[in-house]
């Protein structure tokens, strides 16, 4: 099978089969280009081979990228791989292979402060600063993952109720609540641009320019842009804003489980982390007080 044919296949599985977003294959999609772009020469899936993904490993971490991102893609990798293998069209071996540990770390967070700063940048004069400022309180006052609030769809949104529902990992429902600022940016975003623009029908909540929801990589150039302008020093992501609701929810006094349920963390040992940024910080504050 050509591996343009293969990728298109792989695309339809994780789409109808798996449940999985646009958004989500959109994430995948990066991941296997990057690894036929390393491996030019691969035209058809006979030309895979069981010491690519061990080469391809290798290759991520020797060009400077993070254990996390290189493992990630070589979970991505093997999963594509698992799933030719299912389908006939890879016949050798899918190795387990020892990989280098994710290192362990406490999720960067800003705080409320900065991020009042950060929320504050955006020109609201401009169609695409009122669209940043309604897409950051947006994620800041719900919790979102980056990926759901890009590929945000305008009937998950009850402006009147102030509640998102979102489909998260594995297609899962969770009904988060939104803040009344985000609320009115909301309003104000599609009140100024949408209802303006030549792809006001579209389904998606967020658009380009070009009427398509926001890439992961515009986007991310886009808040570290307005984390420069608010002078933040550290750096910020979009993931940023995530980490800094579930820690200053935290701070002032939530429940863990509701936390859990607002994040759509299925572990809640994934949420504990942000009780031990809050931990880190209350004795940051004290060291500070005691100097």
């Amino acid at each position: 099978m050509e591996i343009i044919d293969a990728v298109d296949s792989y695309k339809q599985y994780v789409l109808v089969e798996k449940g999985l977003s646009f958004q989500t294959w959109v994430s995948y999609l990066e991941d296997i280009q990057a690894f036929f772009n390393h491996f030019d020469d691969k035209k058809t899936t006979d030309d895979l081979l069981e010491s690519d993904l061990y080469e391809f490993l290798k290759y991520e971490l020797s060009i400077g990228h993070s254990v996390s991102t290189a493992l990630r893609r070589l979970s991505c990798m093997r999963n594509f791989f698992l799933f030719l293998k299912r389908d006939g069209y890879y016949q050798g071996v899918i190795p387990d292979i020892e990989t280098p540990k994710k290192p362990k770390y406490l999720p960067n967070c800003l705080t409320e402060d900065e991020v009042e700063a950060l929320l504050n940048a955006p020109d609201l004069s401009t169609p695409s600063g009122l669209r940043d400022k309604a897409m950051l309180e947006t994620m800041y006052s719900s919790g979102l993952r980056v990926s759901e609030l890009l590929s945000l769809e305008k009937a998950q949104v009850n402006l009147s109720k102030g509640i998102i529902t979102v489909f998260g990992k594995g297609a899962k429902e969770r009904k988060v609540p939104i803040a009344d600022y985000a609320v009115e940016y909301i309003q104000e975003y599609i009140k100024e641009v949408r209802n303006k623009s030549e792809f006001k029908s579209s389904k998606y909540l967020f658009l380009s320019k070009k009427g398509e929801p926001l890439s992961r990589v515009y986007f991310f150039k886009q808040v570290k842009k307005y984390s420069l302008q608010a002078g933040i020093e550290t750096n910020v992501s979009p993931h940023t804003l995530r980490h800094s609701f579930a820690t200053h929810l935290l701070n002032h006094g939530a429940q863990l489980r509701i936390v859990q349920s607002m994040l759509g963390h299925t572990n809640i040992a994934t949420t504990q982390i942000y009780t031990h940024v809050s931990s880190e910080k209350l004795k940051s504050d004290y060291d500070k007080m005691m100097k």
